[in-house]
């Protein structure tokens, strides 16, 4: 493919682009009394896998995201229970769908794109998050940051997906929610759309790549997607 094209291989981060982590507020809002609480700790997740990562080191993302929920519970002096911890790794295997989501990936399946995800989170025995939120099906393969032990939006990490898929990077685009992700795949050589959901919004600053496209909505995400590939 050249690279004058838009690319035909579509590539998904997971949570909170596919899977709705707002699903976790009444656990937050039950064991901490803020529902803002949640976006605390996702911060705090996101912060501390990516300090592992610059630092050379690496535990798999679930676990850095219960020790992020004790620390956050540590800094409010909460206390959390066994069954506390329970709860909140069962709701996290749990996600469901934004409702966007299937509609979305149905259209694109339909206009030919090949489809494969990109997740932070840590492989799992069947059912999986994605298989459990009724979505894995649309995929022709999962992959995990484990593979290279480095979280995004560390090059690796993509390069991972395009050498797996025997392509270079700018045959592929990802769709993310958070720019911290899309700008690691444009620093990679892929392309980037930037899917704006709640409490996620562009960076102005020098430098920062600009997404190729930007939505709202993951169908009008898509629809641009479509266009821009029959341009």
């Amino acid at each position: 493919m050249s690279s004058k094209n838009f690319p035909s291989i579509i590539v998904f981060d997971v949570n909170e682009t596919l899977l709705d982590i707002d699903t976790l507020t009444p656990f937050f809002t039950r064991v901490f009394g803020k529902q803002i609480v949640l976006r605390e700790w996702f911060a705090q997740l996101v912060l501390y896998s990516q300090t592992m990562t610059l630092s050379g080191l690496y535990a798999p993302f679930g676990e850095i995201g219960v020790g992020a929920l004790q620390m956050v519970a540590d800094i409010r002096q909460v206390t959390l229970t066994d069954n506390d911890i329970n709860e909140f790794k069962e709701r996290m295997s749990a996600l469901p769908a934004h409702p966007d989501a299937a509609p979305a990936l149905t259209r694109l399946r339909e206009a030919g794109f090949r489809l494969v995800t990109l997740t932070n989170s840590a492989s799992s025995p069947s059912p999986t998050p994605l298989e459990k939120a009724g979505l894995s099906q649309f995929f022709e393969q999962h992959f995990s940051v484990e593979t290279v032990s480095k979280f995004k939006p560390a090059p690796e990490t993509y390069q991972m997906v395009a050498d797996t898929l025997a392509v270079e990077t700018s045959d592929l685009c990802l769709v993310a929610c958070h720019l911290w992700d899309t700008i690691g795949a444009q620093a990679a050589g892929c392309r980037g759309a930037f899917l704006t959901r709640p409490y996620n919004e562009m960076l102005s600053a020098p430098n920062v790549p600009v997404p190729d496209l930007t939505a709202a909505d993951l169908l009008t995400l898509t629809d641009r997607i479509i266009s821009k590939q029959n341009t």
